[in-house]
């Protein structure tokens, strides 16, 4: 009983040390603000996501193989050209968005009967589009959508040998990426492009 006297009497001690003390530790830390930008962060990804060998090996291997059997050398679905009027900070937007259509609609599709270790890669690739989940565009979409919609209709053109080129890609795509999403955008790069 004597315990819970003395409790009762200092109850208010503690309200007034949370109040005092506690609060303006809470309010002044380093909580984003509401409204504050996070999208910089929710477009990185851990360096160690591309350094592990054994995905590292088994997309490069698949791309290797696969690209042996593309005959076109003169079409490219995966290069600088996605880049053309992208700011720095919208290319791993622009890298997730590939990625997405890459697993969606060329290796979640039949081709993942036909060669070794597409859904092992696709797994893969759709874990880091799913860590990306928050990663958004800054400024303009337009470029971002231009140039997402020539690489589909390049391939698309290609027709059977598309998704081959686009599997012999892979390793590219894991490059471009790794380089998007892992560096940090340097600051007032390209300030007028999207």
């Amino acid at each position: 009983m004597a315990s819970l006297q003395t409790l009762s009497k200092s109850f208010p001690a503690w309200v007034f040390f949370c109040c005092c003390c506690c609060l303006p530790l809470l309010l002044t830390s380093s909580l984003p603000l509401k409204g504050a930008s996070t999208a910089q962060h929710a477009c990185r990804l851990r360096k160690i996501n591309f350094q592990q060998p054994y995905i590292r090996n088994r997309t490069y291997t698949l791309a290797k193989m696969v690209h042996a059997s593309d005959k076109d050398t003169d079409n490219r679905l995966i290069g600088q050209q996605l880049f053309v009027n992208i700011r720095e900070n919208n290319r791993c937007y622009l890298m997730k968005r590939v990625v997405e259509f890459v697993v969606k609609d060329v290796l979640l599709t039949e081709v993942k009967s036909q060669y070794p270790h597409v859904e092992e890669v696709a797994q893969f690739l759709a874990s880091l589009t799913s860590e990306l989940r928050s990663c958004q565009f800054s400024g303009k979409r337009e470029h971002i959508e231009k140039n997402l919609e020539q690489m589909k209709n390049k391939m698309e053109q290609l027709g059977e040998n598309g998704k081959t080129k686009a599997i012999g890609e892979l390793d590219l795509l894991f490059d471009y990426m790794e380089n998007a999403c892992t560096d940090v955008p340097k600051k007032g790069s390209n300030k007028k492009k999207n």
